[in-house]
């Protein structure tokens, strides 16, 4: 069962994402908090395994209280942004802090339950191109040398770059003739190297130094 917490300062947008979560099979929200500033302690009484976070609330926007609960819980849960405009600028920092990816809220039903489920397995980017977009948007915007990835073999910026264009564990899998679980096992390598959470933020990086360009 995937537990859910929702955070987010509108009572309405709170319940009408409980009410698509709440009836699809193998999904529960745990909680719901109206204010960044409740959701640490939410998170650390209700164990979620993803939080639904709104950017833009009152007290403690929702960048800061993702960074704070990345910090205190371990294991963390995953995070998923909502928000309205998917080129915002507080998304991308979001995401750098830690959020595993991004919901618009104008998504279908449908839609946000399959990026709940996504987050929660930890496997797929969610919208890989609005998230490359981002990130080559913000690395030309700070106009400085960007720093070098940490040593990796060949294989791992191999695999890097594939995660980089979207592709999951099982797409990389095939590329390569190799099997899912050895996948796997170098994606963890990256990540470890890289001092990442998850893919989201070794993409966000990848793209940041360099190391991956933009066709």
């Amino acid at each position: 069962m995937i537990r859910v917490v929702i955070a987010d300062d509108e009572r309405l947008v709170r319940t009408g994402l409980r009410v698509v979560l709440d009836a699809e099979p193998g999904i529960t929200v745990v909680g719901e908090a109206a204010d960044g500033a409740e959701v640490l302690p939410l998170a650390r009484e209700l164990q979620p395994d993803v939080i639904l976070m709104d950017i833009r609330m009152p007290g403690l926007d929702g960048i800061r209280a993702t960074e704070l609960v990345l910090d205190a819980l371990q294991p963390p849960p995953k995070i998923l942004v909502v928000t309205t405009f998917e080129n915002d600028d507080h998304v991308y920092e979001a995401l750098r802090a830690g959020a595993a990816g991004f919901l618009l809220k104008r998504a279908r039903a449908e839609e946000m339950v399959q990026a709940v489920r996504l987050v929660a397995h930890g496997d797929s980017l969610l919208f890989p191109a609005a998230v490359r977009e981002l990130a080559v948007h913000h690395a030309a915007r700070r106009g400085r040398t960007p720093a070098p990835l940490p040593r990796l073999t060949e294989r791992e910026g191999e695999i890097l770059r594939l995660m980089s264009a979207g592709l999951t564990n099982g797409e990389i899998a095939e590329r390569l003739v190799v099997s899912p679980e050895t996948v796997k096992t170098h994606v963890a390598s990256v990540l470890g190297k890289l001092g990442v959470r998850d893919r989201t933020q070794a993409v966000i990086a990848a793209y940041e130094s360099g190391f991956v360009r933009p066709r």
